[in-house]
Formats: structure tokens, C-alpha cells, sequence
């Protein structure tokens, strides 16, 4: 039984991943749905990025990974399918891969990328605004099923890769930004614990506030307390106990975020 993960900006009010989820079970009716996210920000592809580059190496092998966030839907931007080491992946060309594609190439895995341009694999009538539906949901369908991946397609090796902000080194410690916002407000970093390594923050600065240390997990500090961590990805992290640090520092992606380390 295969399982296909759902990352969308569709949100759950006007039944568009329920209509995929259709799509797809029309064609692979044993096929096991994952929702991993429908509230993406409209048209959030960097935010969708991350969220599956985070989230798609914790799947079984083989999983499918169908991710549509898709602002260019019906224009020139190709529709494409991947197999990126153990997992497949299923969305348009506009850099929703990013982060897998570098990881996968780091890690030397199997790299093969496909323009969908089989209309054979999708629904016989294509919708200019809808092709989660029309063509990503029955591509993933039909490789749950077992159809190769470059039958779906043709070969491509020029896939379209977002600028991801990497932190900076400085003579006191780094100096990134706020990358992702997740639900609770915490604001996780593009400054990672493998950049702090064993040397420890002494001071982290947003919008002139400056977090002096750096806790374990939220229970160190008492509720209301502005703290920094390193969250469950990896990344250095500034929340405010049972509270949102996005709404206590007005805070949004793209913030500047400066770290002094203990050198």
C-alpha cells in the first residue's frame, strides 16, 4: 500500500484537496492519504519549501509526495515528477524542491527528474486553474500503482530552484534571518544548531530585543517568557512560552536575526 502525502495552499474551506483526494483514489483505490499541510500561506512557495523539506524525509520509503502550491498554475511553468533518493515527488517547477534537491545531491542519492508532459497519465479534461486535480493528483496516483516515473514523463536536469537565505559568519557569532512561522508563533532561524555547534549563544537579537542564553525547551522558563532553543528541525528558534513570538515582536519572514556566540 503506498502512501501520497497532500502539501497545499488550499486550506479545507472549499473541498479542493477532498476533490484530489477523489482523483487520486479513482485510480489507486488501496492508496494510503496523508494531509500534511493545507494551510500553507496563499502562494507561499518558500514557506512550502521548507515545510517539505522538513517533513518528507520522516515517510516510509517509496512514499509520494504530491506538494501544490503552484501561483503559476496555467502558464508557462513545467509540471514535473522526481525521485529523489528513497521518495518520489509530485508539483510544479518553481522551486518547491529546493531543499530536497540539495540534500539529495549532498547525500549522493538517485537524482531523476521528469517533465509531466504524458497527458495520458491525467484527467482526459485539464482545468487552466486546477492542476492539483487535473494532472499532479493522477500522476501520483498512477505511481502508486506502479507506473515508472519516466513513463509519466521526459527527462529533465534543469529543475527551478529557489534562492534559500543562507546566515552569515560575523566576527561575534552569525547574523541570519527568520525563515518559517509555524502555528504557535515560534519563529524558527535559518542559523542552525551545526552553525552554533558546541560554543553556546550568549545573546540573540530581533528587532531590538535581545534573548540573553539559550533554554532546553519551553518548561526551563515560566509562561510569557521570551526564550531561544533549538526546535525539533534542528534550527535556532525564538519563542515566547504558551504564547506566539511573532505577535510579541511583530515579527515576519524575511526579520533579521543576530547571534553573538561564546567564541
Amino acid at each position: 500500500m503506498k502512501i501520497i502525502t497532500l502539501l497545499t495552499d488550499f486550506g479545507l474551506h472549499d473541498g479542493y484537496p477532498g476533490v484530489m483526494k477523489g482523483v487520486i483514489w479513482n485510480i489507486a483505490p488501496q492508496a494510503q492519504l496523508v494531509d500534511l499541510c493545507h494551510d500553507i500561506p496563499p502562494q507561499a512557495v518558500m514557506q512550502a519549501a521548507l515545510l517539505l523539506g522538513r517533513s518528507a524525509p520522516f515517510f516510509p520509503t517509496g512514499t509520494i509526495h504530491l506538494a501544490v502550491v503552484d501561483p503559476g498554475v496555467g502558464t508557462w511553468r513545467r509540471a514535473i515528477a522526481a525521485s529523489l533518493g528513497e521518495h518520489f515527488f509530485v508539483g510544479p517547477d518553481n522551486g518547491l524542491l529546493t531543499l530536497l534537491l540539495d540534500n539529495a545531491e549532498n547525500d549522493h542519492q538517485v537524482v531523476e527528474l521528469v517533465n509531466l508532459d504524458k497527458p495520458a497519465y491525467w484527467r482526459s479534461a485539464v482545468s487552466k486553474t486546477f492542476h492539483g486535480r487535473d494532472i499532479f493528483a493522477p500522476v501520483a496516483a498512477h505511481l502508486a500503482v506502479g507506473i515508472p516515473l519516466d513513463q509519466v514523463g521526459s527527462p529533465i536536469h534543469d529543475p527551478i530552484r529557489l534562492d534559500i537565505p543562507r546566515p552569515k559568519r560575523t566576527s561575534h557569532g552569525w547574523s541570519g534571518q527568520v525563515l518559517y512561522i509555524d502555528h504557535f508563533g515560534n519563529l524558527s532561524t535559518n542559523i542552525t544548531a551545526s552553525h552554533i555547534g558546541s560554543s553556546g549563544v550568549v545573546m540573540v537579537t530581533l528587532r531590538d530585543t535581545r534573548i540573553t542564553g539559550m533554554a532546553q525547551t519551553f518548561g526551563d522558563s515560566l509562561a510569557g517568557s521570551l526564550i531561544t532553543l533549538i526546535d525539533s528541525f534542528g534550527a535556532l528558534s525564538i519563542s515566547v512560552v504558551n504564547g506566539s513570538a511573532a505577535d510579541f515582536l511583530h515579527t515576519q519572514v524575511g526579520d533579521p536575526v543576530d547571534v553573538l556566540i561564546d567564541n
